[in-house]
């Protein structure tokens, strides 16, 4: 048990140092090949936020815990929405009027709950897992679109120039890529076997971990990169970062679950967990959008605290049936 408790513990920490260097290596790579900042932070970046997940979620599928795999992508966005975002507007109120995040937000709930309906037979199938990966093919080209034709003055494209690394030497560049890439794989695997480990020791299923201590432990990295955003007054990113993150984790996270491993997704999935995910992303959705001045919003930190005490009741139930050995 402590073996795997301590695979758990290294993993998860090794998995966010090692998509931090993933990150800057690609996006130095990018700046030195002439990508424009807010291609980098819009697709990059949201790649990078959202790797560990998806190595996780990649593992965990080969090695048949698609409970791991699920739990993890959705327990990531809830994460997102009601930890991060909670926690980050608890510290500092964030205002967002980009129009690029105005367009993102509509898709990012049409995603979720066309991904709902693809899972409501209660199976991940590969057919569901190659769609999915061809909407996260599409959303990528979308994204690019987007950047290109978004005015210079588009306040995120401002913050990103500021926070993506300068471009850098390209051996640098590939070695942090490379080197972030397999020490993601090693932390995955790592933390897959910890986490399997620690759900057989206390009797529950690998869903419940997925969406406890995997989807907490992989959302670290949105959480950190959130809270600094914030600090220097980049609300854009803070948010921007969570809704990359989370079209990510529908898309590319259960769609490389359901291609690698296919299987059965348990229904408490979809009346539990898929619905309270997207409740969550309609409140934030009108929170981001406003209700007095078109074009900007505010989460206020009083809406922070919400999301906040929200996301502890959620987690709460949830270790409530872990103790007791339900799932």
């Amino acid at each position: 048990m402590i073996a795997y408790a301590g695979a758990l513990i290294v993993g998860l920490a090794l998995l966010a140092w090692s998509a931090d260097r993933f990150v800057e290596g690609a996006a130095g790579l990018a700046r030195a090949m002439g990508v424009s900042s807010l291609i980098i932070g819009l697709t990059i970046v949201a790649f990078g936020t959202s790797a560990p997940e998806m190595l996780v979620s990649a593992v965990a599928a080969w090695q048949g815990n698609s409970g791991i795999a699920v739990g993890n992508a959705i327990g990531s966005n809830i994460a997102n929405m009601a930890l991060v975002l909670g926690a980050t507007a608890l510290l500092a109120p964030l205002r967002v009027h980009s129009r690029t995040l105005d367009r993102e937000f509509p898709l990012m709930l049409a995603v979720m709950a066309a991904a709902w309906a693809l899972l409501w037979n209660g199976t991940l199938g590969r057919l569901d897992g190659l769609l999915l990966l061809g909407g996260m093919s599409a959303l990528v080209l979308w994204t690019v679109h987007l950047a290109r034709i978004s005015p210079p003055d588009d306040p995120l494209a401002a913050e990103y120039s500021e926070e993506i690394p300068a471009a850098m030497p390209p051996a640098k560049a590939w070695l942090l890529l490379v080197s972030g890439l397999l020490l993601l794989l090693i932390s995955s695997k790592m933390l897959v076997w910890g986490a399997v480990g620690v759900a057989r020791a206390f009797g529950v299923s690998d869903l419940v971990i997925g969406l406890t201590i995997i989807a907490v432990g992989t959302s670290l990295p949105e959480l950190a990169a959130s809270i600094v955003a914030a600090r220097k007054g980049e609300d854009d990113i803070a948010v921007g970062n969570v809704v990359g993150s989370n079209l990510f984790n529908i898309l590319a996270v259960l769609g490389i679950a359901g291609t690698i491993g296919p299987g059965k997704v348990e229904s408490l999935v979809l009346v539990r967990d898929f619905p309270l995910m997207l409740g969550l992303a309609v409140t934030l959705y009108l929170m981001a959008r406003g209700f007095k001045r078109a074009g900007e919003g505010i989460i206020q930190r009083g809406s922070g605290a919400v999301l906040l005490a929200v996301f502890l009741a959620y987690q709460f139930g949830l270790l409530k049936a872990l103790g007791s050995g339900g799932g």
